[in-house]
């Protein structure tokens, strides 16, 4: 349970261009389904959940669920759970996700960042860009000081991502999590908030970086 009455940074809305980071919605169930069924085989090799199907999992009905966890988590500060938004003429539709979570306060004042983006929109720099605000936001509003990422060697796309972004690699942990039908290996990245400070933040040293390739 968080020290706070209001846990610190939320709700908030984040904006970078044309990426929007802001709470879910009950009416983002039907694009939140499309997404999630759509990119079965880009998805879930990556990702722990329940037993079941992935077409019952990722419904529209299942996603009643997943928002009253995401509202729970949100307000006892455990979590930011931000719906990733793009806005494309004129128009903003859901594309993805990105979560700070296990956020632990106190001497601590930690969490974990996770992502997903529609693969119909990988590659534009959508995740990378919304990463970015959201750790600018918990290492700001937030209070965090330090900011975690564990990915799996072969997801390649997602290492880009923190890569891209200067996470440290820190270290092997060896069957890490339990994905796919087996325990995993998974490679830990981190980020303390003294590493982009003097950059401005990790979203200006990001758009250094994708404006010195062009």
């Amino acid at each position: 349970m968080s020290l706070f009455r209001r846990p610190p940074g939320w709700p908030v809305v984040l904006v970078d261009g044309p990426v929007v980071l802001r709470p879910y919605r009950r009416s983002d169930a039907a694009a939140w389904s499309e997404i999630r069924r759509a990119n079965r085989a880009w998805l879930s090799p990556w990702e722990s959940h329940l037993p079941g199907g992935w077409d019952e999992l990722n419904s529209p009905a299942a996603f009643r669920f997943v928002h009253a966890d995401q509202r729970r988590s949100a307000r006892t500060g455990d979590g930011m759970p931000f719906a990733v938004c793009l806005r494309e003429d004129g128009q903003e539709r859901l594309v993805g996700h990105v979560n700070l979570g296990s956020i632990v306060r106190r001497a601590f004042c930690s969490g974990y960042v996770g992502y997903w983006v529609d693969s119909r929109v990988a590659g534009r720099g959508v995740i990378p860009t919304a990463v970015a605000l959201a750790v600018d936001h918990a290492f700001g509003p937030g209070g965090l000081h330090r900011i975690e990422v564990n990915i799996r060697p072969e997801n390649k796309p997602s290492r880009r991502v923190v890569e891209k972004l200067g996470f440290r690699e820190e270290a092997y942990h060896v069957r890490y999590m339990h994905i796919d039908g087996a325990w995993r290996d998974h490679i830990g990245y981190a980020m303390t908030s003294e590493e982009v400070a003097a950059e401005g933040g990790l979203l200006a040293r990001w758009h250094r970086v994708r404006d010195s390739r062009g």
